[in-house]
């Protein structure tokens, strides 16, 4: 049973990573306007954190059972050793972070970086499927 949660769960982090790559490419100001509310209040910066433990335990999870399982535990151990990190953050740290960073990408940087989101989603899908 945990495993097919696993695998769903990293499915489903694959399709957030090609909705994420679209918006991107597709609504780069509008991906920009997310970004800067990354923090911006207590509830927006703790379930950020929180929801990004789901798919962190997905990976480690699954990835005995994917194509790159060595991958899959780095990747989902450095998402969960960093979200437990940002919970000790100080949250303005966090937002004034998420500011800067969308004053540096402008749109046109979210529409070419938005093909690495697509592939990375598409590697999800395909090393669990």
């Amino acid at each position: 049973m945990i495993e097919i949660i696993a695998r769903w769960t990293t499915i489903l982090f694959g399709l957030f990573f090609i909705s994420a790559g679209l918006l991107m490419l597709f609504k780069p100001q509008k991906a920009r306007v997310i970004l800067r509310k990354a923090g911006s209040t207590n509830f927006i910066n703790y379930a950020e954190i929180t929801i990004r433990l789901i798919p962190a335990i997905g990976l480690i999870l699954s990835a005995e059972y994917s194509k790159f399982p060595d991958i899959f535990k780095i990747a989902g151990w450095f998402m969960l050793c960093t979200s437990l990190v940002l919970y000790f953050v100080p949250r303005h740290l966090h937002h004034n972070f998420s500011l800067k960073a969308a004053d540096i990408l402008k749109p046109l940087y979210f529409q070419l970086i938005s093909p690495i989101s697509l592939l990375i989603g598409i590697l999800l899908i395909y090393s669990i499927i």
